[in-house]
């Protein structure tokens, strides 16, 4: 039996502006002599019981992620030899101890089969290396405990974003509402806009960013784009200026691909590095002048940003039980308009840096 299973790599202890990797595609060819049996107990088998359950299967096959020979198929299909199977299934998150903690959600949106939540940029979303406790998942499992057979689940994600990182996210309450939203985030028909503010004056008003996106070859905590698509996947973001303040510019961000730290990496490929972007060397003073109250008025911003300048500001799907098209949005939260309206004041009058930043520390 001929199988690939796609997998994107995950970023340990960490999360990223991304889906993709936490959504399994695999793909098999049946063998000649396969006797007829379901699709579901036979990807049940296959996929090993302990893997994934029967019934999260049989709801990728309502979800219509079980395609066989280009065409959905139920859980009721019965295989046939030399059958083309790709099956389309989100991970399972039980790598870990999981402990259900009471640590307070921002929740925009709530029903039966989903949770909207404002995530705050300081929350990790999933346990990882030095990350195991006070994350997302530790929150949510305490939010759905009173759920029917909140033991045996564990919240769907099927998108995450990084620590540092503020805004959208939408979990999965039920394990149908799971498969058809992976189904969506896979097939890119979800919309994600993020706003962003980037180092330097860019050239464009709008643009295109393609390039594969991989592991850094040196720095294993880092991602690169490799332009000649020989390694990394594909990765594609979409920008549109919102605002030039001369030094940084205000910029949105729509994304096509999932990539880990996909807009990150691919703005400092093209120059333009996210403001106190630690890891891709944002929090260096990147453009700009070497005047000491222009150094000084830096690091106050730092300070009162202290992640990387990026937040998911917008967030539409098809509601898996409605069929409607859900939108939300969320507004920049407080350290992020502190320093946007700070270049807005500097790029009014750049003399002023030095007697503002005076009536500051004497309000402080």
């Amino acid at each position: 039996m001929d199988t690939d299973i796609i997998e994107d790599e995950e970023l340990q202890g960490g999360s990223a502006e991304q889906g993709d990797d936490l959504i399994e595609q695999v793909n098999l060819t049946i063998d000649k002599g396969q006797q007829p049996l379901r699709i579901d107990k036979f990807l049940h088998n296959y996929l090993g019981s302990n893997t994934v359950s029967r019934s999260k299967i049989q709801n990728a096959a309502t979800a219509g992620s079980i395609i066989v020979n280009g065409k959905p198929v139920k859980s009721n299909y019965k295989i046939r030899p030399n059958d083309s199977i790709q099956l389309l299934i989100p991970r399972s998150t039980d790598n870990y101890d999981l402990v259900a903690e009471d640590i307070p959600l921002d929740i925009v949106y709530e029903d039966n089969d989903l949770l909207i939540v404002n995530k705050d940029p300081a929350m990790v979303v999933h346990p990882g290396l030095g990350n195991y406790r006070g994350t997302l998942i530790n929150a949510l499992l305490w939010h759905f405990k009173d759920l029917p057979n909140a033991e045996s689940q564990r919240p769907g994600l099927v998108h995450r974003i990084d620590k540092g990182t503020s805004g959208l996210l939408v979990i999965a309450k039920t394990e149908f509402a799971l498969a058809h939203l992976a189904k969506q985030f896979f097939n890119k028909t979800t919309q994600r806009k993020y706003i962003a503010l980037v180092w330097g004056d860019l050239n464009e008003p709008e643009g295109t960013i393609t390039g594969n996106i991989g592991r850094h070859s040196r720095e294993r905590m880092q991602f690169e784009v490799f332009p000649d698509g020989d390694f990394g996947k594909p990765a594609v973001t979409h920008y549109k200026v919102l605002e030039r303040l001369n030094y940084v510019t205000l910029v949105e961000c729509q994304l096509e691909t999932g990539r880990t730290h996909q807009i990150r990496v691919h703005m400092k490929y093209i120059g333009h590095t996210l403001f106190n972007d630690i890891r891709y060397g944002g929090n260096k003073i990147l453009k700009g002048t070497v005047y000491a109250k222009y150094k000084q008025f830096i690091e106050n911003c730092f300070q009162l940003l202290p992640r990387q300048a990026l937040h998911a500001a917008t967030l539409g799907f098809i509601h898996p039980t409605t069929g409607k098209q859900m939108n939300f949005e969320a507004p920049l939260p407080p350290d992020f308009k502190a320093v946007l309206e700070k270049w807005r004041k500097y790029w009014t009058n750049p003399n002023a840096i030095g007697n503002m930043e005076e009536t500051e520390e004497t309000e402080q």
